[in-house]
């Protein structure tokens, strides 16, 4: 900068690189860059959930995005790599909440549990239909990543269930069965319900997400007889 400087100053008229400008441009570029790959997942998440991941043409996601055809591919590799970035992202959110919540009492543990995993349902609807049903449509490798958080989610229901019979505070017969149920009921809140105030067409009631996660937690404590 210093020898630039000197140069300018022997009557040129080059320009002298301002560094801090580059760096704004840079950074403006990489935001720019991020927000067009996120508006692009978002159009195709809304989609997959409306259409189906087969349903769905590229062309569909990047006029939801209001993009060009060819915008797809500059941000992402395929269809598939970007339902299966909505998944992990979906799936890792889920553990996230339920690993975050103390096991010392199994009761007041599965309460909070389920009421985690059916808020994130209900919260994220759409994006918990795509995560839910287009399963089949992942690539072989993706799909048995997905499978591994989903044992992951369904290890951590099954293992509180058990400590919680053990410990004499749950009555089931079955724990893998019950954990199942107590996560198929909260899975199927993605399909019927939608938030009143987003004002959707769909019909799901009038309650909010934290009314709907408080009441499968009240359901999942009856289900395993609760002490």
């Amino acid at each position: 900068m210093r020898h630039a400087r000197q140069y300018l100053a022997a009557g040129t008229s080059a320009a002298v690189p301002d560094v801090g400008v580059v760096l704004v441009t840079e950074r403006t570029e990489k935001g720019e860059l991020d927000s067009a790959r996120a508006r692009l997942l978002e159009a195709a998440r809304d989609a997959f959930a409306d259409k189906g991941f087969f349903g769905t043409t590229t062309r569909d996601i990047s006029a939801a995005a209001g993009m060009s055809p060819a915008a797809v591919y500059v941000h992402h590799r395929s269809k598939e790599a970007m339902l299966y970035e909505i998944s992990l992202t979906g799936h890792r959110d889920i553990l996230q909440r339920i690993r975050a919540v103390p096991t010392k009492d199994p009761a007041l543990a599965l309460r909070e549990m389920v009421r985690q995993f059916v808020l994130s349902h209900a919260e994220g609807h759409t994006t918990a239909r795509v995560v839910n049903y287009e399963l089949g449509a992942l690539s072989a490798e993706h799909r048995a990543e997905i499978d591994g958080l989903r044992h992951e989610i369904q290890a951590s229901f099954r293992d509180l269930i058990a400590a919680g019979a053990r410990a004499g505070v749950f009555g089931c017969d079955d724990i893998g069965m019950t954990a199942n149920a107590i996560m198929g009921m909260g899975i199927d809140v993605a399909r019927w319900y939608h938030d009143p105030s987003a004002g959707s067409g769909r019909r799901g009631g009038s309650w909010s997400p934290g009314q709907v996660a408080e009441h499968h937690a009240r359901m999942a404590l009856h289900m395993v007889s609760a002490h």
